[in-house]
């Protein structure tokens, strides 16, 4: 077995980093002394854990210089867009510390005289977090910030593609002063992470991956009732309707579809178009996507860099490959883009003539491709965005708030959003349906699932 975790970057295909997996003694150190530490930190107070945590965003955030040429050589995000992801990071985990002493204050019913009754909200315990590569400090912060504000100790292992992200959050830990145990980061193989969630030694999992990861870890918590959250895939839909406001539409479907190359599990990878507006919305976004620049990532002038693997760039164009043999018919030509041709760079491609048997409207691609329809009513789009096994978030682009409420009451989704896509509020709920996965992070409700009830029924005798 190999006992090194290698990351391969996309820039150059080298090996950017590689890291020893964690030994099993310190496996079982670390799951030992978060068990330690939490019986400590949970009976820190909420404000002073809050000092902690902000603290630890500093430090993230102060490291950001580092970070974002960081991020381009592990997963192939352009520079220029890095900045984004470390403001997402910081105003996800501040939101959450500021929500936390309301969201985990205790619940008192009506009162009854003599009794003095409450709803205490306690942590679960130890919180193991799988972390992903494709947004790793916003994935990861969903989890991180507020678990700790709970009172929970929090074990993450990052995506192989994404370890110095890990490592980076361990260290601004470290500086912000953390007790030992408290956060802990380790390099793992699937095996070691699967022992850990057998273990009994930790209460919560949290994981963001594929569907057959979500599955597999599900199998596995079952065998313990450990408390689980799972983020998986999406197929997220976008409908414009006849009303929209055509330019608006466009320019925001185009940079959902492809930003980040694609690879973003809220991000649009189907568009179904009132057949009205669908020629005029073909013609400007062919014209848009003409605009990006595909290129190296540590280049500022790239806005559309490599996928995260050679691998993931062939399943993307056997998907458009497929589409095409059954009759559909791709718009945009990629010998206008000039950039690398190594084999994880890919043009961005919008498909057309396409229907629901084809793979590309019903399985996530990942990637810098989108398939749009024609519909012809409201009833036609809703039951082609409802066709799908996946459920994150789905776009309504019209002018008519009530319409768009009425539509996305019919939704099957976790989001409903109306003239905006491929964007999280920290106020609200993220959240699937079907195979997207179970479980919320973030908002008020984001706290539930990271704590557990305790009622006090205490009777005072005369």
């Amino acid at each position: 077995m190999n006992n090194n975790a290698k990351l391969v970057s996309p820039i150059d295909g080298s090996i950017y980093a590689e890291r020893a997996y964690a030994s099993t003694s310190l496996i079982t150190n670390a799951l030992e002394s978060a068990q330690r530490a939490q019986r400590s930190w949970r009976l820190v107070p909420i404000d002073e854990r809050a000092q902690f945590c902000t603290a630890m965003v500093e430090a993230v955030i102060a490291l950001s210089d580092a970070i974002v040429p960081e991020l381009a050589w592990q997963m192939g995000r352009p520079v220029r867009y890095g900045a984004g992801e470390m403001r997402g990071f910081a105003e996800r985990a501040r939101h959450m510390i500021g929500i936390a002493p309301d969201a985990l204050g205790a619940i008192e019913p009506t009162p009854i005289a003599g009794f003095r009754r409450y709803i205490r909200r306690e942590p679960v315990g130890v919180v193991f977090a799988i972390a992903p590569w494709n947004y790793p400090y916003l994935t990861a912060v969903n989890v991180v910030i507020p678990g700790l504000m709970a009172g929970n100790t929090l074990i993450l292992k990052h995506a192989t593609q994404t370890l110095l992200v890990g490592e980076r959050l361990a260290e601004a830990a470290r500086l912000a002063g953390l007790p030992p145990g408290v956060f802990q980061n380790l390099v793992l193989n699937h095996a070691q992470a699967a022992a850990i969630i057998e273990s009994g030694q930790v209460q919560h999992v949290h994981f963001t991956g594929s569907v057959a990861g979500g599955r597999s870890i599900a199998a596995l918590a079952a065998k313990r009732f450990v408390g689980l959250g799972v983020e998986l895939g999406g197929k997220d839909p976008a409908y414009v309707r006849a009303d929209a406001d055509l330019d608006h539409a466009v320019e925001n479907l185009v940079d959902g579809s492809f930003f980040n190359s694609g690879q973003s599990c809220c991000g649009i990878e189907r568009i179904y178009v009132h057949q009205s507006l669908y020629r005029p919305f073909l013609e400007r976004f062919e014209a848009l996507t003409y605009g990006y620049v595909l290129g190296n990532p540590l280049e500022q002038a790239t806005t559309l860099g490599p996928l995260v693997n050679a691998q993931a760039a062939a399943s993307v164009q056997a998907q458009i490959d497929a589409a095409v043999a059954s009759g559909a018919r791709t718009l945009i030509d990629g010998a206008r883009f000039d950039g690398p041709a190594g084999p994880a760079y890919m043009r961005p491609q919008v498909v057309i003539d396409v229907n629901h048997s084809m793979a590309l409207m019903r399985e996530e691609n990942f990637g810098p491709v989108v398939g749009v329809m024609a519909v012809a009513d409201d009833a036609e789009a809703v039951a082609l965005m409802n066709d799908s096994d996946y459920g994150l978030t789905a776009s309504i682009w019209t002018r008519d708030l009530g319409g768009a409420e009425a539509i996305g009451d019919q939704l099957e989704t976790g989001t409903v959003f109306m003239n905006r896509c491929d964007y999280l509020d920290p106020a609200l709920a993220w959240t699937g349906v079907k195979d997207t996965g179970r479980g919320a992070s973030l908002s008020r409700i984001g706290y539930e699932a990271l704590t557990r009830p305790k009622s006090f029924h205490l009777r005072q005798l005369p």
